[in-house]
């Protein structure tokens, strides 16, 4: 909270602000910069040794709260009301096209289920999904994702769920049989994909 309200205290101003002493402060920095937390830049101040001015880090930030939440919530409320279901639809659309053109990209060069499933993990991670896949006994695999970061607007409106599901589909290809068996959304602790491949005709 004092990295928040004052970026850029050495140790021995923040040991001050919190009535401890300097060596103890950076103790504690050099912890949190080990969780990824904070990080130290170097300032000069003339004669002597660099001091290091401490700030929170993107990872750090996001430990506090936001309301993007209840904003998009309402901006989702106020499209379906002023605009109608089918500008939602198409917005929901728009953004499951551009999704899709990414993941195809990411995935272009992967060859096999389980390159492309990996790959789509990855991708999801770095969405803030907590996803990861393995091999199911019977040689299906199992996408899981343990978070949902987009899920108050996925309660409030179903189209992204579908969208998602659809953008699976399409990235893993015709020979791929992507179907939904946790959801989040439903009271699942977790969502997750069995994917199998699909039966020639």
């Amino acid at each position: 909270m004092a990295l928040k309200m004052q970026p850029g205290m050495t140790a021995a101003g923040l040991g001050g602000k919190l009535g401890i002493s300097g060596e103890a402060a950076r103790q504690q920095l050099l912890r949190l910069a080990q969780e990824g937390l904070v990080e130290a830049q170097s300032i000069s101040q003339g004669v002597g040794r660099p001091s290091q001015a401490w700030r929170l880090t993107e990872a750090g930030q996001a430990r506090f709260p936001d309301t993007h939440a209840g904003l998009t919530l309402q901006l989702l409320d106020l499209i379906r009301q002023n605009l109608g279901d089918e500008a939602l639809d198409a917005i929901i659309a728009a953004r499951e096209a551009v999704t899709r053109k990414n993941y195809e990209a990411a995935v272009a060069e992967r060859e096999g289920m389980r390159d492309r499933v990996a790959a789509l993990a990855d991708l999801r991670s770095a969405e803030g999904y907590m996803a990861g896949w393995h091999e199911e006994p019977d040689g299906s695999l199992l996408l899981v994702e343990n978070h949902c970061p987009i899920c108050a607007a996925a309660a409030a409106c179903q189209g992204f769920c579908r969208a998602e599901l659809d953008v699976f589909r399409a990235v893993l290809g015709p020979d791929a049989k992507v179907e939904r068996e946790d959801h989040i959304i439903g009271g699942g602790r977790r969502c997750s994909y069995r994917i199998t491949e699909a039966q020639s005709t």
